[in-house]
């Protein structure tokens, strides 16, 4: 049984906007992922002797991880956009990825940043695990706004069960 809020809820209508397009999200995602560069370089390396296991775990991340914002990218055509509130006249997408999971750019953007956390330095994987809290929050402001533009969204969340991994989460 799922934990989620129904589509709509109260609970998400009071996430902040940060923007009329949700411009601060935006903005506080790139600041996160200038940290998980910085942190990458500049930390301290990780141990030699766990270079074949991490590179190892790191390339199915990383291949994972770009297919699935690329796959997100082109399921939404016309309708990208940087920016979490949709656009006025899109249409709610529910096939390709999305018939998989309903945020794959966010999921692919995780993978990456857990691949670059496990070939650049242990101090990146702090960024990395600011970045779940972060884009769940950001998911739950999008979703809020889908609901209110799409009436039947409610129902593909209910089809749609995964948020940001496809057969994970």
């Amino acid at each position: 049984m799922s934990t989620e809020e129904p589509a709509g809820s109260a609970g998400r209508r009071r996430l902040p906007s940060l923007g009329p397009r949700g411009e601060g999200w935006v903005a506080a995602q790139a600041v996160l992922i200038v940290i998980a560069l910085v942190a990458g370089l500049r930390g301290p390396r990780w141990p030699r002797a766990t270079r074949g296991p991490r590179v190892a775990a790191a390339i199915p991340l990383l291949l994972a991880g770009a297919a699935l914002m690329a796959a997100g990218s082109r399921g939404l055509r016309g309708q990208i956009t940087p920016f979490p509130r949709p656009h006025a006249e899109g249409s709610l997408r529910r096939d390709g990825a999305y018939g998989l999971v309903r945020h794959p750019i966010y999921g692919g953007a995780l993978l990456l940043v857990w691949a670059w956390a496990l070939v650049s330095s242990p101090l990146a994987c702090v960024p990395g695990a600011l970045a779940i809290p972060f884009l769940e929050t950001k998911r739950r402001r999008e979703e809020a706004w889908l609901a209110e533009q799409h009436p039947e969204y409610a129902e593909y969340e209910r089809q749609v069960r995964r948020r940001f991994i496809p057969f994970v989460w």
